[in-house]
Parts: structure tokens; C-alpha cells; sequence
């Protein structure tokens, strides 16, 4: 019996440790073309391939030679480690063609308890057997279905019956079908979903990662000290096909929505606090594309993020600033570096490999680098639902 190889096999594996992970852990893991989606498979993969140099007898695999250069010893920087990115790229865009043999080994260990050779002499899985296994099986299950078939004399009526029962579903599933692309179309047309198919200047425009800065803090009436306070956010903006998907990194907690083009030039963007159900906090914002200009002002219907019942809906304008395309995001958790600043920390790196750093948190209007943006985020910036003295802090006291 031969094992399956390559794109098909790495593919089934890691579509089976992704169900297998769900089921252990309770996470849910969305298979989209987002890297971060994959990671903790990627971590647990990982703990099993760096140990694939001396598991080899009892594993079963092929042997691995030990890590000899001096690297970090913690994720993702050790020899056999496997990245989100490299489990995307095999499983969900399925581009991968010669998968990493740790990456296989590791995967059946995850899924059966022993490496690819232990599992080829005693395979557990028919889906994992080469296609001409089956087609032979199969051929001599339907010889000998045949054979019974013509030793009755009700095949006649049988075949009739069978052959209405098609046709049926047949018509049923294309009534279904023509029902759902119709209910798409009414649904595309209702809600103005990509009324506008954007450029290809427009596309590069808009795709890659910014920085974004806006002074909802100054509305956040528990914070005594929020006088002209803003918060640096980095959002990461994907095409896909004629929208935009992105993650917007927060020094509290992210935001996941979508973009598309209302007409040339003019973006509207959609979002909701990432992972959570019981209160999104959704936000809609106008972002008009100028060339030229070194940043990019949007006026959005959002929140403050106050307290409680006191998180209330706010008028906003934010400033958007093109950092570049094909960067690397990573977030910084529980590192002495976050411990220093108090802060969500955010690294890019470039595709030279060159890497930049972001610190998000709360901080002075004043102490903002980009002297030409400061006018825009300052106490006018910010519209409150209903009018309420105090919250918003002017310069001479509170405004009355």
C-alpha cells in the first residue's frame, strides 16, 4: 500500500489536526487566508517537530538531524518550528507542492501517535492510500454488485426507479441553486455590496499596513487625564476579491471587518471588536484615497470605550498613514519590553527582513512625531451623540 504525497497528503493532514485541535482545545479555528488564524496549531506542531531528533526510533520517522547552529531557543526561531503562514499556505491555499518533511512527521504523530513511515506499515486511514488503491477496490466491489444485479430479474425496475430519483434531485438542486444566486444578487443590489470594482491603483493604494491614530480617549469621561490624549492603532488591509478584509491592532484589544469602494477613490470601512458576541461595538467610516497627501483623514461613527453603559456612540475623525505593502504583522504579549512601556507592542517586518516597531497606547496630542496631523485630532475632532458638558476637555477648562 503507498501513502499519498505532496499537496493532497499535507493538505488532508492538516485539515484533520485542525479538527483534532478543535476538538481538544474548544478554540474554534477559522479557515480563512489569514495567517494569525493558524498559529496555535502551528505552536502545538512545533513542540512535537523540535523534538523529531531523538524520537526517531520511537516515533517511527525519519531521522532528523539536532539543531548545531546558536539560534533563540523560544517559538517561532528554533530549526524545526512551524509558522501560521507555512499551515495556511499548505492547508487552505493548498500551494504547497513539497511540504517540509517535519511538517508531515509532525502531523502524524499530532493525528496517530507515530511518524509517516510507523503509520505507511500499518495505515489507519483509507483517505490517506494513493487513489489506485481504492479505484481497484472499488473496481471489484461494483464486479461483484454487478453479478449480483443480473442474477435477479428486477434490475429493469430497479435502474427506472434509480434513474427518477436522479433526475429529481437533479431539478430540485438546480431550482435551490438558481433560488440562492438570486437571493445573492438581491442581496448584492439591497445592501449596495461592491457597488464598484476599484483599479488596480486603487487596489495598491489602499492594500498594506497603516498607522492610525484617533483621540477617542478624550471622550472617556472616567479618565481625569484625557486632555487632548490619542491612541495609536496598526491595521493591516488585505484584497481579496473586489473587497478588503483587515485586522486593526489596538492597545487593548483588535478590531475585524472589511473595506470597499463606494466609487473612485472613496473607501467605507466596516468593523466590530474582534471575538466578541455580546457587545461588538461595530464602527462605519469614510475614507477619501488623495494622491499626494502623506496621510489620509476619515470621519467614522464609533465609540469612546468608556466604561460600562458609559461606552457610547461618538463622532470621530482619525488619521491614516501608509506604512507600506507586504509587511510582516506580529503582536508582542507578556514580553519585558510590554512590561516597560505598559503597552501593546507591535512589530513590522520589511520584506529586507529590516524590522520597526510600535508602541500602542495612549500618549499626548503633542507628543505625536507628524507635527501636520496634530490639528486634526484635537477636542474639535470629536462629536458626542448628545451634547453633555465636561466630558470633552477644552484649553481654557471645560467648554461651557
Amino acid at each position: 500500500m503507498k501513502l499519498k504525497s505532496g499537496r493532497e497528503e499535507i493538505a488532508y493532514l492538516l485539515g484533520k489536526v485542525i479538527e483534532k485541535f478543535e476538538n481538544e482545545t474548544g478554540q474554534k479555528v477559522i479557515r480563512n487566508s489569514n495567517r494569525k488564524n493558524y498559529e496555535e496549531v502551528a505552536k502545538v506542531l512545533s513542540e512535537i517537530s523540535n523534538r523529531l531528533p531523538y524520537t526517531s526510533a520511537e516515533l517511527q520517522h525519519e531521522a532528523y538531524p539536532p539543531e548545531t547552529t546558536h539560534r533563540q531557543s523560544e517559538y517561532p526561531f528554533r530549526k524545526y518550528d512551524i509558522t501560521g503562514n507555512q499551515i495556511k499556505d499548505a492547508f487552505y491555499n493548498q500551494i504547497v507542492t513539497h511540504p517540509r518533511a517535519f511538517l508531515v512527521d509532525a502531523s502524524y504523530i499530532y493525528l496517530f501517535g507515530k511518524g509517516r513511515k510507523g503509520f505507511e506499515v500499518n495505515p489507519t486511514d483509507p483517505e490517506l492510500l494513493e487513489d489506485e488503491e481504492v479505484q481497484i477496490s472499488d473496481s471489484n466491489s461494483k464486479k461483484s454488485t454487478t453479478k449480483e444485479f443480473r442474477s435477479t430479474t428486477h434490475i429493469a425496475n430497479f435502474l427506472k426507479a434509480l434513474l427518477a430519483l436522479l433526475l429529481v434531485s437533479l431539478a430540485t438542486m438546480i431550482y435551490l441553486w438558481q433560488k440562492q444566486k438570486k437571493e445573492l444578487v438581491n442581496l448584492k443590489t439591497d445592501l449596495n455590496i461592491l457597488p464598484y470594482s476599484p483599479t488596480k491603483a486603487e487596489i495598491d493604494s489602499l492594500e498594506g499596513t497603516w498607522l492610525s491614530y484617533t483621540g477617542s480617549p478624550q471622550a472617556r469621561s472616567f479618565d481625569p487625564d484625557r486632555y487632548r490624549m490619542v491612541v495609536s492603532n496598526i491595521v493591516d488591509v488585505t484584497y481579496k476579491n473586489g473587497y478588503f478584509t483587515f485586522v486593526r491592532y489596538g492597545s487593548n484589544f483588535n478590531h475585524s471587518g472589511f473595506m470597499q469602494f463606494e466609487s473612485p477613490w472613496l473607501v467605507s470601512i466596516h468593523s466590530r471588536v474582534k471575538n466578541v458576541t455580546t457587545n461588538p461595538s461595530p464602527k462605519h467610516s469614510l475614507l477619501k484615497l488623495e494622491k499626494g497627501k502623506a496621510h489620509s483623514s476619515v470621519i467614522s461613527a464609533s465609540w469612546n470605550f468608556d466604561i460600562g453603559e458609559r461606552n457610547r456612540i461618538i463622532g470621530i475623525r482619525e488619521v491614516y498613514i501608509k506604512l507600506g505593502k507586504d509587511l510582516k504583522v506580529r503582536e508582542i504579549f507578556n514580553e519585558p519590553e510590554n512590561a516597560l512601556c505598559r503597552c501593546k507592542i507591535i512589530k513590522l517586518t520589511q520584506p529586507d527582513g529590516s524590522e520597526q516597531s510600535f508602541q500602542l497606547k495612549n500618549e499626548s496630542l503633542e507628543s505625536l512625531p507628524y507635527e501636520q496631523i496634530k490639528t486634526l485630532l484635537d477636542e474639535n475632532s470629536l462629536l458626542l451623540r448628545e451634547p453633555e458638558k465636561g466630558v470633552i476637555l477644552y484649553e481654557k477648562g471645560i467648554k461651557e
